[in-house]
């Protein structure tokens, strides 16, 4: 199975009241999300493909091939590409959690726990920023 899709998206600058800037249109799957901001938008547009491929894939269905015809898009718009690793997508989903044994400096190991540091909490934390998911 192909591990990494791409789709066309468009941003549309919306500021409102709500807190969200961005509209974004997914013509592949005609569906519509919404961002905070320019990133946050692309995050979502992500979230947002991954989920309708997970459900196409568990109804046994075909993914859509991406469009990438032109279209006439609006002054404040944005047209770009939106990836996404549909393996890594999946395993966060399904967000197990796994015992790992490791070791530490004792004097980190001390302060850490006189700061009340939560250790598993600051490791998902690092990997999460290391592996950059």
């Amino acid at each position: 199975m192909k591990r990494t899709f791409v789709y066309p998206v468009i941003l549309s600058y919306q500021k409102d009241s709500s807190g969200y800037d961005y509209l974004v249109s997914i013509p592949d799957f005609e569906g519509f999300t919404q961002g905070k901001d320019l990133a946050n938008a692309i995050d979502m547009a992500r979230d947002y493909i991954g989920n309708m491929l997970v459900e196409l894939e568990n109804r046994g269905h075909l993914f859509p091939e991406p469009n990438y015809t032109k279209i006439d898009l609006a002054e404040t718009d944005i047209e770009t590409l939106v990836d996404i690793d549909l393996i890594k997508f999946k395993a966060r989903m399904k967000n197990v959690v796994v015992k790992k044994t490791l070791s530490i400096p004792k004097y980190l190991n001390v302060l850490g726990n006189e700061a009340g540091i939560n250790f598993s909490a600051t490791l998902t934390e690092a990997l999460k920023e290391k592996l950059g998911v």
